[in-house]
């Protein structure tokens, strides 16, 4: 039996419930009756990013899928009994495809080629998992981008049965696509149908359909300003790269997408590059991550849309940048409400990258290593923000267990979230506050950043408040039920693990030294206690959450008003053209 090494998480993505799966697997199995596809017209070029490292860990039989590793038995992984949803999800996409044929001199090809087979055996007539829209769409796109890598050397036999099952996969795409939810999942199952109406012989009468159904979905999923509902970093650039990959294969095919979608590229395509940090990784966000490396530079290089600086906030994020410094503040309410299942406690909470390398970020989506985790995760303590002790700016409703899984929807936060942006001669500042904390204890959070246009300073100030008389009422009935004087408050600064901090003058600074060598120095302004405690980061594809450590001023409020004043800051003595030469890990 295979051995899972970590605990399994639960998945993001929504299951389908009884009824669903069978008509899924009916419709499967009908569309085995549809024309088959009889060969290519075009042959569109991989455009995803493969690991050589990650395909010769699959040579070498160590299976890691969705934070899980386990050990391939037999060199076949379908007879695997997985440990979660994620991780079958995760299999039946053929993502894996990438990394296999990323390994330079082929030796990948015969295990692609055996896995393949074997999945056309168990499951091609439309039997067993894999069979939803979004996976077939997203299996789809695999196979007919990696159909030369798969196919060389194959037997009539062998390719007779891939292109029944490219033909079985367009037919239950175009029947079932409708049954995906609204936003990825619907774009990965119209990508699919547009990759196989444009490359597959015989299935070029299913294109009218998909391009109105993906122009209407932009329309409905992607705003005048380029972002998504849920606010999702790397969501949006999953988005973004379906749609490149759309445009470019109608493209190569000598047809043209409706305008309808290259509006949505050209609105995404600077979101995007304001989300982007000064290392080229996304800001972690709303259950996002970094994004696979090198994936967001490429997909907007394929976009083909020039760059652009975006003025005001970037789906509800505010961009400070100069020099080799960026720093992303979440600025406006997160999604809330019964499908909040995913969003964060985050309200203007932010990161801060140093060349290639981030310095202050946020604890990140614990969801790959299970429930408790994913729920930490959500909370105001996990992000780099101000919290009152017990509390998150926004709140998470009760429990529910939905096809077996346990979630919770964000419910209670900020009404109102406001953004002054000033510039004077040496620095770029942005004052914000919100009210996520008024309904509780009639107070709102204020915070101000202010960047010198060298990037070597960081100036902030966090703040509570009681603005009018009806919060003043509050606050008092609030404090007056605490057994001890004043609201207690922390001001929390989550360091990336790579990062090495101790504490410095005689415990009123954090010295931070970062892995190329770049020194920054943590001070504040006296108001609050100092302490440098541990803290994690929750990384997807990790075996388990990487220990790290935060910054954490603590104050209490006693008045109606508090605030504490800090600043980020090179010595002076560094050399503005610093060199990095610390050599990266691999991003697993």
């Amino acid at each position: 039996m295979p051995e899972t090494l970590s605990p399994a998480p639960i998945s993001l993505r929504e299951r389908p419930g009884r009824i669903l799966r069978s008509v899924n697997r009916w419709a499967a199995w009908r569309a085995g009756f549809s024309p088959r596809a009889r060969g290519f017209t075009s042959q569109p070029d991989p455009r995803s990013i493969g690991s050589d490292t990650r395909g010769r860990q699959l040579m070498s039989g160590n299976l890691l899928f969705a934070g899980v590793l386990m050990q391939l038995p037999e060199d076949l992984p379908w007879a695997i009994d997985p440990p979660s949803d994620a991780f079958e999800d995760e299999l039946h996409g053929f993502e894996w495809l990438d990394h296999l044929a990323a390994i330079a001199d082929g030796s990948g090809r015969p295990m692609a080629q055996d896995w393949l087979a074997d999945w056309l055996k168990r499951y091609g007539s439309g039997k067993g998992p894999g069979w939803t829209p979004d996976l077939v769409g997203r299996r789809q796109i695999r196979w007919i981008s990696h159909a030369l890598f798969l196919m060389s050397g194959q037997s009539t036999a062998e390719t007779r049965a891939f292109f029944a099952a490219l033909g079985r996969q367009t037919a239950f795409l175009a029947r079932r696509w409708r049954a995906t939810s609204h936003g990825l999942p619907r774009f990965e199952a119209l990508t699919g149908l547009i990759y196989s109406a444009c490359a597959l012989t015989g299935m070029e009468h299913h294109l009218p359909a998909a391009l109105r159904a993906l122009a209407s979905e932009c329309a409905h999923e992607i705003d005048a300003s380029g972002g998504i509902v849920t606010r999702n970093p790397e969501e949006l650039l999953n988005v973004f790269t379906l749609l490149t990959w759309a445009a470019a294969v109608l493209q190569e095919s000598g047809k043209k997408p409706d305008p309808a979608v290259n509006t949505a590229i050209m609105r995404i395509a600077p979101t995007l590059r304001s989300l982007r940090h000064a290392d080229g990784a996304l800001a972690r966000f709303q259950g996002g991550g970094r994004g696979a490396p090198g994936r967001l530079d490429q997909a907007l290089s394929q976009s083909g849309v020039r760059p652009s600086i975006l003025k005001g906030l970037a789906m509800g994020y505010a961009r400070l940048s100069a020099g080799r410094t960026s720093i992303v503040v979440d600025a406006s309410p997160p999604m809330m409400g019964p499908d909040a299942l995913n969003s964060h406690a985050s309200t203007l909470a932010f990161e801060m990258t140093s060349g290639r390398r981030p310095v202050i970020v946020n604890c990140g989506s614990g969801a790959s290593f299970g429930a408790d985790w994913r729920r930490a995760g959500r909370a105001t303590p996990s992000h780099s923000t101000l919290s009152i002790e017990g509390y998150s700016s926004s709140r998470l409703g009760r429990r529910a267990a939905h096809q077996g899984v346990v979630r919770q929807a964000l419910i209670d936060g900020p009404q109102t979230v406001e953004v002054q942006e000033a510039e004077t001669g040496a620095a770029r500042a942005i004052a914000f506050s919100h009210d996520g904390y008024r309904r509780t204890h009639g107070l709102v959070h204020l915070r101000s950043l202010s960047l010198e246009n060298d990037g070597r300073l960081l100036r902030g100030e966090d703040g509570l408040a009681a603005l009018d008389a009806q919060d003043r009422d509050t606050l008092d009935r609030v404090i007056a039920r605490l057994p001890m004087d004043g609201i207690p408050y922390s001001v929390r600064f989550h360091l990336h693990p790579d990062i090495e901090a101790k504490l410095d003058m005689n415990g009123s600074a954090v010295s931070l030294t970062l892995r190329g060598g770049e020194t920054w120095v943590f001070r504040h302004g006296q108001e609050a206690s100092l302490s440098l405690e541990k803290s994690v980061y929750l990384e997807s594809g990790r075996l388990k959450p990487r220990a790290t450590k935060q910054i954490v001023l603590s104050s209490r409020l006693t008045d109606y008003g508090s605030a504490v004043s800090w600043s980020l800051a090179k010595p002076t003595d560094t050399p503005r053209g610093h060199r990095d030469y610390e050599r990266d890990d691999d991003w697993l």
